[in-house]
């Protein structure tokens, strides 16, 4: 399945930027679309692969307080500020607030596509730890409370004798349950599982 192709979103209330900007984007063959105030934004109930250029003073909600509606709905996209307005409190603001980038008018036309890039990388990779997440959740819940169980004690380090003592059961059913938890959790070596565990952060008590 080929992947999907990054679109810029841009949220500019002057025309003459917004069809600027479109040129630019569809220059280096990148899709583009655009809105002219937030609140047409925020008709959109989730985003594709991309990034949003916004600018900071809009008409009704401001990009700053777009930002803020964003990550309340959990709509995450990483954002490229723009303003012809801005000062240092503010873009600190939007920098803590996540913000990719903060840009004051009139920029480069390279550093904005440098920062898109930088903004569509992130999504990316963003977009990526949550796939694997939820490929290891659907893992995890294959398993049974047992294996469970004996998954917990296999990435604390614990061997199969020292398992079947601490769960009460024979050695073979604890070889029987780890063999089954590698498979569904598809794991091709011990290393490899607690690598799994420890990556996602998955604790003893997990």
């Amino acid at each position: 399945m080929n992947p999907v192709e990054p679109t810029v979103y841009v949220v500019d209330d002057d025309a003459s930027v917004r069809g600027a900007l479109n040129n630019l984007f569809r220059s280096v063959g990148l899709k583009v679309e655009t809105f002219s105030t937030a609140q047409e934004l925020l008709s959109i109930e989730s985003f594709g692969p991309g990034c949003l250029i916004l600018d900071v003073r809009l008409p009704g909600v401001s990009g700053l307080e777009l930002q803020r509606q964003l990550a309340e709905r959990n709509l995450t996209i990483p954002i490229v500020f723009i303003t012809g307005h801005g000062d240092i409190p503010m873009s600190v603001k939007a920098i803590k607030a996540g913000a990719v980038e903060f840009l004051t008018k009139p920029f480069r036309d390279q550093d904005l596509l440098d920062a898109v890039q930088q903004a569509i990388d992130r999504d990316r990779e963003a977009r990526s730890r949550k796939d694997e997440a939820a490929d290891l959740q659907e893992r995890f819940a294959l398993l049974t409370p047992r294996e469970h169980e004996v998954m917990k004690y296999v990435v604390r380090g614990l061997i199969n004798k020292q398992i079947a003592a601490e769960l009460g059961v024979a050695e073979s059913t604890v070889k029987l349950h780890r063999a089954q938890l590698m498979l569904k959790m598809k794991a091709e070596s011990l290393a490899d599982l607690i690598r799994t565990a420890e990556r996602f952060g998955l604790t003893e008590e997990d």
